[in-house]
C-alpha cells in the first residue's frame, strides 16, 4: 500500500488533496493575493520601541514608538504612541503624539492628539481637543502629480546648469 514502487508519479500537497505541482503553485498564488488584500492589520504593541522605517501595503496600527518613517495604505496611531518621523499613507487616524511630516489623503486628528509638523491632505478633521502645531496644506491630487515634475525638471535644470563640465566629457553634453 505505502511501497516505493508506486506507479503513480502526481505529487500529491501536504493536504492530501492530490494536486500537482502546477495547480498547487497557482492555488498558492491565489492565496497570496488574496491575504494581501484581506490581511489583519499589523500591530506595534505598546511595549515595542522601533528605530527605523516601516513599509507596508495594508493596514497598520502603531501603539509603541517608533523613530522613524511610515508608509502604508491606512495607518492609525494610538493614545499610547510617539512617532518621531514622517508618515504617509491614503488614510492616516492620529490619537497619539507624531513629531514630523503627515501626509495623506484623509488625516484625522482625534481629540487626543498631538502633532507637531506639516499636514498634507485632501480631507482634514480635527476634533475639539486635538494639539496640532504646524502648516497644514490641501494637495490636489491633479496637480501633485504635476508639481512634483515640474520641481523635478527644475532641478534637473538646477543641477545642469550648476555642475561643471569635465573635460573627458564631449562638448555637447556641457552645460
Amino acid at each position: 500500500m505505502f511501497s516505493r514502487d508506486s506507479k503513480s508519479n502526481t505529487p500529491v500537497s501536504s493536504s492530501g488533496s492530490g494536486m500537482t505541482e502546477n495547480s498547487m503553485s497557482s492555488s498558492t498564488d491565489y492565496q497570496r493575493s488574496t491575504q494581501s488584500r484581506n490581511a489583519a492589520p499589523s500591530i506595534i504593541s505598546p511595549d515595542l520601541k522601533i528605530k527605523g522605517d516601516l513599509h507596508c501595503a495594508g493596514d497598520i496600527q502603531v501603539d509603541g514608538h517608533v523613530e522613524g518613517d511610515i508608509s502604508s495604505r491606512s495607518i492609525t496611531i494610538g493614545e499610547a504612541a510617539q512617532i518621531h518621523g514622517a508618515i504617509s499613507a491614503e488614510s492616516i487616524r492620529i490619537c497619539g503624539a507624531v513629531n514630523g511630516q503627515v501626509k495623506g489623503t484623509t488625516v484625522t486628528l482625534a481629540k487626543t492628539a498631538r502633532v507637531t509638523g506639516d499636514v498634507l491632505h485632501q480631507t482634514l478633521s480635527i476634533e475639539p481637543g486635538a494639539f496640532f502645531e504646524g502648516q497644514c496644506r490641501r494637495i490636489d491630487t491633479s496637480q501633485s502629480g504635476a508639481n512634483v515634475a515640474s520641481i523635478m525638471k527644475d532641478k534637473a535644470t538646477t543641477t545642469a546648469s550648476t555642475t561643471p563640465a569635465s573635460p573627458s566629457q564631449p562638448a555637447a553634453v556641457r552645460a
